[in-house]
């Protein structure tokens, strides 16, 4: 058989999504970069932004369900509730979240200046009647994180979901609670999410005297 260009096989040329990207569990924020995010978007007068990011901290949910939101959700008579309850789009579990002074100051404040109604996404794209993608999502937070002077390749929507939680987890050491406000269903889900240690279990330990 005679070798021509056609008979010889495509090489494919396909190329793997993370290339040339960081990949593995995205950090949390700290408290400080929490704070200037906070401070550049009230500044700045970037009402949605600060609400969504706001509301990402507290609620502790996975970026799909951030950009699901409904007004009811948070807002169910027309004003922020201090608490909420929904339903996780992964796990299909409620999970309820709390909404600090701040974050309902925020979200009256978008919700007035937006006219949104009942039945509505919180947070729209593009086409009002749709809700912000997490594609969008994921950009607006890599713009938050560079306008701090962070890499925005080092954190992704889970940072979000990760920051309060970690902080919760690191002041009390209480798991239970933290697998709670993660709508875990398994100890050991929130242990691997949070990379707890064994360093990190013995610091626990030895803070209890029996």
């Amino acid at each position: 058989m005679t070798v021509t260009p056609s008979t010889i096989p495509a090489v494919s040329k396909h190329v793997p999504w993370n290339k040339g990207k960081i990949v593995g569990a995205k950090p949390p924020l700290r408290p400080k970069h929490v704070w200037s995010i906070r401070t550049k978007l009230q500044i700045e007068g970037r009402t949605r932004d600060l609400a969504l990011f706001n509301v990402a901290i507290d609620s502790k949910l996975r970026g799909c369900d951030v950009v699901a939101l409904k007004v009811d959700d948070v807002a169910p008579g027309g004003y922020t509730a201090d608490r909420a309850i929904v339903r996780q789009k992964k796990t299909g579990r409620p999970v309820k979240f709390e909404l600090t002074e701040s974050t309902r100051q925020a979200v009256d404040d978008y919700l007035r200046v937006t006219v949104k109604k009942s039945g509505e996404y919180l947070f729209t794209g593009r086409r009002r009647a749709g809700h912000m993608t997490t594609r969008q999502y994921a950009r607006l937070l890599s713009r938050w994180i560079a306008d701090i002077g962070l890499d925005p390749h080092l954190f992704g929507t889970h940072s979000l979901r990760r920051t309060k939680a970690t902080l919760i987890y690191r002041r009390t050491g209480n798991l239970r609670a933290v697998q709670l406000l993660l709508g875990h269903t398994k100890i050991e889900s929130t242990v691997r999410y949070l990379g707890i240690e064994v360093d990190d279990a013995l610091a626990i330990a030895e803070q209890v005297d029996v």
